[in-house]
């Protein structure tokens, strides 16, 4: 049974870090893509970043660019969404979710998600 679980999400204030866990089973996680994608309120859910299956490579959204990273612990089965310099605007529910195959650069390639968790930047 394939489950994601995100945590590490809170209140910080701008200019603050974060980072999000999503702890993934019932799968073999360097197999897939893993996304972590947001919504805001009243905003479209977009992704955020990625991480390829096999090789790892990773895509990020130029909102977050140069402020955001992802990274993969295989033996821990788990992904990671390293959030520096946070702004107001990265204010949302933040998702993880595992992709059909090793890569998808859509949306409804990814067939499984976590619950969501989340982040509040705000002084």
């Amino acid at each position: 049974q394939v489950q994601l679980v995100e945590s590490g999400g809170g209140l910080v204030q701008p200019g603050g870090s974060l980072r999000l866990s999503c702890a993934a089973s019932g799968f073999t996680l360097s197999y897939y893509a893993i996304g972590w994608f947001r919504q805001a309120p009243g905003k479209e859910r977009e992704r955020v970043s990625c991480i390829t299956g096999s090789r790892g490579i990773t895509y990020y959204a130029d909102s977050v660019k140069g402020r955001f990273t992802i990274s993969r612990d295989n033996a821990k089965n788990t992904v990671y969404l390293q959030m520096n310099s946070l702004k107001p605007e990265d204010t949302a529910v933040y998702y993880c979710a595992r992709a059909r195959s090793y890569y998808s650069s859509a949306e409804n390639g990814y067939e499984y998600w976590g619950q969501g968790t989340q982040v509040t930047v705000s002084s």
